[in-house]
C-alpha cells in the first residue's frame, strides 16, 4: 500500500489544508462532516466586518449590500457547488426552518393529494417534520425501510409512490451510511408519479458535485456548516427550480420575503422570484465564512474536492480493512466509491465506548446507532497521515 505522507505529497490539492485553523496540529478531526474547521482568514474577515461594515456603515449596510447578500451568496453557491443558474437560491433560516416551509408549500401546491414518501433512515429531522406537517395537513406518511448500511433505491421508491403522492422526500448523500442516491432517477420516478421531491443536500453540498437544473430537482435544503464550513449555527439555503418559484407558496410570512419589505403595508404580498422564500431578518454575521470557504472551493473546482473525497474514503475502507477488520470491525457504508458520499462508517458493538476514548484522546469521530463510528473525511482539510492516525487511534482503542 502506497504510505500516507506519498499520497499527501501527491495530491495536488495537499496545500489547501494549511488555509484552516487548527489543521497542522496533531489532533485527527473525523467531524469535519457535522462541523468544518473554520478558515484562517474567516477570523480577519469577521473583524474587519465588525469595524469596516456593521460598525463604519452601521443601518446603511442594508441599502449598501446585506439586503441583497443572501440572493448574491446564494448564486455563487449555486454556481459553485449546486449546477444551478441564478435566480434560484437563497441563504437564510436554519436547515429545520427551511425544512417546514418548503415541505408545507409543496404538499400545499398538490391539492388532493394524501400522502408524503420519506424513508426511516432520513435524518431525523426531516422525518419529524414530515410528521408533523402530515398531522397538521391530515395526510399520511408512506414509509421506505432502508437498509441502513445503504439508501433508498429506485426499486424502492418506485413501489411506494404513486396517485396519492404529494411529496417525496429525501437525502443526496445518507448521514448514515453516506449512501449516494440516484437523483435524477428517483426524481423522475417521483415525477411520473405527479409528485414533487425535496432533496436534502446537507451530507453532499462543497463535497458531492450536485447538478440541480440537469437533474430536473424540485427543491433542495442544505446546511452551510458541514463542508461549506459556516461555522456552527450558520444560516441554511434553499434552491427552488425557477419553473417552481411562483408556483409554491411559503408558509411562514415575513417582511424581507415581502415584494416591498421597506413599505411596511397593511397587507402581505409575496416579493417576486426566490427571495419570496425569505422570512425573517438574514443572519448577515453567520454567511461571512461561508463566502470565505466558497472562494477557496471555487479555486479549487468541486470536481477536484469530489476526487480528493473518494481518495480519502477510499483509503479509509483500506486502512480500515487492514487494521480493523480482524477486530471485528465491519463496513457499514457502500464500498463502491461512486455509491457513497465524503464519509464511512464502521460498525462494531463497542464503538460508543470506543468513540468516548478517542475523544479523550484528541481524536474526534462521531457515533451513529446502531454501533457505528463515523468518519467525515473534510476534502481541503483532512490529510491522508490524518486518517491513518486516526484509525490506528481507533484500533487501539478496540479490545
Amino acid at each position: 500500500m502506497t504510505t500516507p505522507d506519498q499520497l499527501d505529497r501527491d495530491d495536488p490539492l495537499a496545500a489547501y489544508r494549511d488555509r484552516f485553523v487548527g489543521a497542522d496540529g496533531t489532533l485527527v478531526y473525523f467531524d469535519g462532516n457535522s462541523l468544518g474547521r473554520p478558515l484562517t482568514v474567516t477570523g480577519p474577515r469577521l473583524a474587519e466586518f465588525v469595524d469596516a461594515e456593521w460598525g463604519g456603515r452601521l443601518i446603511r449596510g442594508w441599502d449598501e449590500r446585506w439586503f441583497d447578500l443572501p440572493r448574491t451568496l446564494g448564486d455563487d453557491l449555486a454556481r459553485i457547488a449546486l449546477g444551478a443558474a441564478p435566480g434560484q437560491t437563497v441563504i437564510g433560516d436554519s436547515t429545520t426552518v427551511l425544512l417546514y416551509k418548503m415541505m408545507r408549500a409543496a404538499v400545499a401546491a398538490r391539492p388532493g393529494r394524501t400522502e408524503i414518501v420519506v424513508d426511516r433512515d432520513n435524518f431525523p429531522t426531516d422525518r419529524y417534520i414530515a410528521a408533523g406537517i402530515a398531522e397538521e395537513c391530515g395526510l399520511t406518511l408512506r414509509w421506505v425501510d432502508v437498509d441502513t448500511t445503504a439508501g433508498v433505491t429506485a426499486e424502492q421508491l418506485a413501489e411506494v409512490v404513486g396517485p396519492a403522492t404529494a411529496l417525496v422526500v429525501i437525502s443526496h448523500v445518507a448521514y448514515r451510511s453516506a449512501w449516494l442516491a440516484d437523483v435524477p432517477e428517483l426524481t423522475r420516478i417521483a415525477h411520473d408519479a405527479g409528485a414533487l421531491v425535496l432533496w436534502d443536500l446537507c451530507h453532499s453540498a462543497g463535497s458531492v458535485p450536485v447538478s440541480l437544473d440537469a437533474w430536473d430537482v424540485d427543491i433542495a435544503v442544505g446546511c452551510t456548516y458541514k463542508y461549506l464550513n459556516g461555522g456552527p449555527g450558520s444560516p441554511a439555503f434553499v434552491y427552488v427550480a425557477e419553473r417552481l418559484v411562483d408556483e409554491l407558496t411559503q408558509p411562514i410570512r415575513g417582511w424581507i420575503g415581502a415584494d416591498e419589505p421597506f413599505l411596511m403595508g397593511p397587507a402581505y404580498a409575496p416579493a417576486t422570484g426566490i427571495r419570496r422564500f425569505l422570512s425573517g431578518t438574514p443572519p448577515i454575521i453567520g454567511m461571512l465564512a461561508i463566502q470565505d470557504m466558497l472562494e477557496l472551493i471555487d479555486d479549487a473546482g468541486i470536481e477536484a474536492v469530489r476526487a480528493k473525497s473518494v481518495a480519502l474514503t477510499e483509503y479509509a475502507v483500506t486502512v480500515a480493512d487492514e487494521l480493523l477488520s480482524p477486530a471485528g470491525v465491519v463496513l457499514a457504508s457502500p464500498p463502491e466509491p461512486e455509491r457513497r458520499g465524503g464519509h464511512v462508517t464502521l460498525n462494531h458493538p463497542r464503538m460508543r465506548e470506543v468513540t468516548a476514548l478517542l475523544w479523550q484522546r484528541d481524536v474526534i469521530p462521531d457515533y451513529r446507532d446502531p454501533h457505528g463510528l463515523r468518519i467525515g473525511l473534510s476534502p481541503l482539510s483532512t490529510s491522508f497521515a490524518e486518517v491513518r492516525r486516526g484509525l490506528e487511534a481507533v484500533r487501539e482503542a478496540l479490545p
